[in-house]
């Protein structure tokens, strides 16, 4: 049998030989052929299914080229899925990080590949009403269980600085808007204006994954049960209302503007509305006194964070190193997101 490997081309493209070589040394059991295979559709790290005969893996890199400072963090995402090996929130078992550039042209780690489903359309085509809802149910549910992690049991005590949470992260993002700026949006800076004078007085540190919604969460082959939670860069000690906001912002955003689901009939698909949502996730979470729920300012944070992530893409399909071929169709979602946000600013919660 043949042991070269085979490759599915992408613009991410690197040695395969070279990292052949590297992974039958580092993990000498290996057998067969390397295959390896780009996953498309993402904006954040590249991806690729990596296989020799039954071991199945996941690889994933930094983007090459330039990217922003702090962002494609491969190293935390190995760092935290390692550290919640055994705990009750399920992540993919990681295999090896490398945090030099000499083998695939950036730092990579590696991950066994877990059995699943992974949802990519909000609205869950082809499913019936029930299992739409235990899906959605299930997602809240796993959030709850993320917020209720023992991050300093864990070892994470030293994975982000720890109180002022929100004024940090604005200091963040409004760096990062300065970085990824390459067209007016004067939404977010309206709202960048707004935030730092509306911070909700208290603060509370938990495991926060920054990047929750329901295409990074992987589901049982057949359950409306969630088996591993995917995707972690964004990951840090922060507010467990950041995740929530950003976790409903589908629920605020129509099917046009990156697959959101207002205006769509939820009752008859099945999908619990935003507030029997967000109620599910309360009791689970211990959150039920309104005083410790989500507000305009929560919502207002996450659509400006979404709105600075597409002029990012915007600017790195600029650049020319954006990972998906449609990153310049996704970055015009920019302005409409930051007009989310502001709308956020003006209407009850509980109209949503």
């Amino acid at each position: 049998m043949s042991h070269a490997p085979s490759f599915t081309p992408s613009a991410q493209a690197f040695d395969t030989q070279r990292l052949d070589a590297f992974l039958r040394q580092r993990l000498p059991d290996l057998d067969g052929a390397m295959q390896l295979q780009a996953i498309g559709g993402g904006q954040s790290n590249p991806t690729f299914f990596l296989s020799y005969g039954e071991r199945h893996m996941v690889l994933r890199k930094k983007p090459a080229g330039e990217v922003l400072p702090s962002a494609h963090a491969v190293d935390r995402e190995y760092r935290v899925m390692q550290a919640l090996a055994d705990s009750a929130l399920p992540v993919p078992p990681v295999v090896l990080y490398h945090a030099d550039s000499d083998i695939v042209g950036t730092p990579f780690y590696l991950m066994e590949r877990v059995a699943g489903r992974v949802f990519n359309a909000n609205d869950l085509p082809g499913m019936a009403p029930a299992e739409r809802r235990a899906v959605y149910l299930a997602m809240a549910d796993t959030l709850a269980t993320l917020h209720a992690v023992d991050w300093r049991a864990a070892g994470l005590a030293d994975f982000g600085r720890q109180g002022a949470f929100f004024e940090r992260q604005l200091g963040r993002w409004s760096k990062q808007w300065a970085l990824s700026r390459t067209r007016p949006n004067p939404a977010i800076d309206a709202l960048l204006e707004w935030l730092p004078a509306n911070i909700p007085p208290g603060d509370e540190v938990a495991l926060t994954h920054g990047d929750f919604k329901l295409n990074n969460l992987l589901f049982h082959p057949t359950e409306p049960r969630v088996v591993a939670v995917l995707d972690w860069e964004l990951s840090t000690l922060g507010h467990p209302l950041a995740d929530v906001a950003f976790n409903t912002v589908a629920w605020r955003t129509l099917p046009q503007e990156f697959g959101g689901i207002r205006g769509l009939d939820l009752a008859a698909l099945g999908i619990p509305g935003e507030g029997e949502y967000l109620a599910h996730y309360y009791r689970r979470a211990g959150r039920e006194d309104p005083a410790q729920q989500a507000t305009a300012f929560h919502w207002a944070f996450a659509l400006m964070r979404w709105a600075v992530i597409f002029e990012g893409i915007a600017a790195r399909a600029a650049r020319g190193n954006a990972v998906d071929d449609k990153a310049a169709q996704i970055g015009a979602l920019g302005p409409a997101l930051a007009q989310r946000g502001l709308e956020a600013i003006e209407t009850p919660v509980e109209a949503f």
